[in-house]
């Protein structure tokens, strides 16, 4: 985590003598997680929240700048299982009810790119593109178990820790308005996607596992392999604001 930091801070350098004036500020607003799981099952979509600060270059003659973010990032999905009816060998029945449960990696991310801006567009604001590296750090995360006792099964088919890769990178491409209140001061709305090139995830088959369901045909299951990777789709909204550097002979 330390080392993140010490590079962002190099980068936040390299980029402000890139060009002497500079463009700072934060921007955040609501997340789109989405997950694809190898030789498993599908997921539902994750909403949850994210927020970024950033630094870019800042030519007041030029187009093109570049740019460096970090912020907070609770990327995932979620799983979504129905009320299931079972019928008991007694011939009674046991209704497991439905549940909701997320599975969110919090992670800490660092972009470094370039800023595109293009044409004009509404009420004065300045159009731009934005495609940039990514590197990934997983804080913590958060696996919603439900109640193990209602339905022991849930327990088996989550994510486990050990499984989970700290480190992952992959890239963030989007595209937004730039929206000034007066030539130092103004507002942006950016919309991104953000897909891992890397697997937050990669469990091998367990086999030998002993089957939660009583009523199974085995006494024994194996769990399938699991890979996951990430892919976000975020809205941001934040306030951009504009240090100029003049120099006097």
């Amino acid at each position: 985590m330390r080392n993140i930091i010490l590079l962002f801070l190099f980068i936040l350098f390299t980029v402000n003598t890139y060009a002497q004036s500079s463009a700072f500020g934060f921007k955040g607003g609501p997340l789109m997680g989405l997950q694809r799981w190898d030789n498993s099952f599908q997921t539902e979509p994750l909403f949850r929240y994210q927020g970024s600060v950033f630094i870019e270059s800042y030519e007041e003659d030029s187009p093109f700048s570049l740019f460096a973010q970090a912020g907070y990032h609770i990327k995932g999905s979620s799983l979504r299982t129905y009320s299931t009816v079972f019928i008991r060998p007694d011939g009674s029945q046991q209704t497991l009810p439905s549940q909701f449960t997320p599975l969110e990696f919090r992670n800490v991310s660092l972009i470094v790119g370039a800023k595109q801006r293009v044409g004009s567009g509404f009420m004065g604001g300045q159009p731009y593109y934005m495609f940039g590296v990514r590197g990934d750090y997983t804080v913590n995360t958060k696996f919603g178990f439900g109640d193990p006792s209602i339905n022991p099964f849930y327990s088996y088919i989550y994510p486990f820790e050990g499984f989970v890769r700290k480190f992952n990178y992959g890239f963030s491409v989007g595209g937004g308005m730039e929206l000034p209140f007066s030539k130092l001061i103004g507002m942006i709305v950016e919309l991104s996607v953000n897909p891992d090139l890397s697997q937050q995830y990669n469990q091998p088959a367990i086999p030998n596992i002993r089957n939660p369901n009583p009523y199974g045909s085995s006494s024994l299951i194996t769990i399938p392999e699991r890979k996951i990777a990430n892919l976000t789709i975020e809205l941001s909204v934040g306030f951009r604001f504009i240090h100029k550097v003049i120099l006097v002979d």
